[in-house]
């Protein structure tokens, strides 16, 4: 007889809780059960529940909707435009009119929103372009506000893209220093005050400088926006999965790596204290990125806190799939599929993904 005891959570659609844990919405905690309460062989016979698709979708433990998911979309200057990005088969980057019938198919496919990324005309070693008026991801934010108001509008604050060294963050006149934490602040904070005069819906600050939270919920708040929630990068570490992204964004560094202020792929512990910190702070909402190879971080983010939790399926792992299906050694749909519900069930309460639409649209089809 089977005399494992285990702590569970009993679902509703969502992922893992612990604790004080069971009033937040989407799952229950269901305390300790031993697995010496089962029966063994022949009287117990698990693959009964595994019959039919009736049976399977009536004991499901963890679901995938098209409601659940975020489109990345990269922005840039003009009219018509669609440029392909090369390692990112089916994403382009686009003008803010083409930016607006994207999301309108991933509205129509069923997808939450669209977290939005900027390509500057110019850049400098100011990051003039992040907080500008009429900057691109301003400008589009708020075409889609007046052409989508259903959607939702993220949009993603740093400051990589338009800064001319390609970092996150003010670099001072030495440069073997890196980024100037507390110099970059006060320039997150007026680019993320500039997205909600915007109308982005969701801010979400992905540098990972120590404070930015605090910073951007001090400003948002003294203009007159305190309701607008943010969505941190709490756990953000420094991957190779990222590549493709800065072909997409524009944002490689020209020199140095991101490796001082993103985190280390070793360290799980400290990115539970990381977000910790950004909670105290006044994030509304907390992310994981890479998704894939960091599940198990996913996991004990959605354990220890039970605050909203995003997970961000990134451009590497998209683009292996891609990869991989079109020389047909994958099903595609199946494997895309597949590890966004690995996403879910690992405590995601939505993701973000660039298969999103397509997902959207596979899920409908059942």
């Amino acid at each position: 007889m089977r005399l494992l005891t285990v702590l569970i959570c009993s679902r509703r659609g969502n992922a893992m809780g612990r604790k004080g844990v069971a009033a937040d919405a989407g799952f229950r905690y269901a305390g300790v059960m031993s697995f010496a309460a089962l029966g063994q062989f022949p009287q117990y016979r698990p693959r009964r529940l595994r019959q039919s698709p009736a049976l399977r979708r009536l004991v499901r433990e963890t679901s995938l909707r098209a409601g659940q998911l975020v489109l990345p979309l990269f922005a840039r200057a003009g009219r018509k435009v669609r440029v392909p990005v090369a390692s990112m088969p089916g994403v382009f980057q686009l003008s803010p009119d083409e930016v607006v019938r994207e999301a309108a198919a991933a509205q129509a496919a069923g997808v939450a929103g669209v977290i939005l990324f900027g390509i500057p005309e110019r850049k400098d070693e100011k990051a003039s372009g992040a907080y500008a008026a009429n900057g691109i991801v301003q400008q589009t934010a708020r075409l889609l506000k007046r052409g989508l108001p259903e959607l939702l509008v993220l949009t993603d604050v740093c400051l990589c893209e338009y800064m001319s060294h390609g970092h996150c963050g003010i670099i001072g006149r030495n440069k073997s220093r890196g980024v100037d934490n507390d110099a970059t602040l006060a320039l997150l904070a007026r680019t993320a005050l500039s997205h909600a005069e915007a109308g982005a819906d969701v801010v979400a600050p992905s540098d990972m400088m120590d404070g930015r939270v605090a910073a951007i919920r001090q400003a948002l708040d003294r203009h007159g926006f305190s309701e607008t929630p943010i969505l941190s990068y709490a756990a953000k570490f420094a991957s190779a999965y990222y590549g493709p992204f800065r072909e997409a964004a524009e944002s490689a560094p020209k020199f140095g790596d991101r490796r001082a202020y993103q985190m280390d792929g070793a360290n799980a512990l400290e990115a539970l204290r990381e977000v910790a910190l950004d909670i105290q702070e006044g994030a509304d909402m907390v992310m994981v990125k890479p998704a894939l190879a960091y599940l198990d971080i996913l996991r004990r983010v959605k354990m220890e806190f039970g605050h909203p939790t995003a997970a961000y399926a990134v451009s590497g792992e998209y683009a292996m799939i891609k990869a991989a299906g079109a020389k047909g050694w994958i099903d595609e749909r199946a494997v895309t599929l597949e590890t966004l519900l690995a996403m879910r069930r690992a405590g995601a309460d939505f993701i973000i993904t660039y298969s999103a639409t397509e997902a959207a649209r596979w899920l409908k089809e059942g």
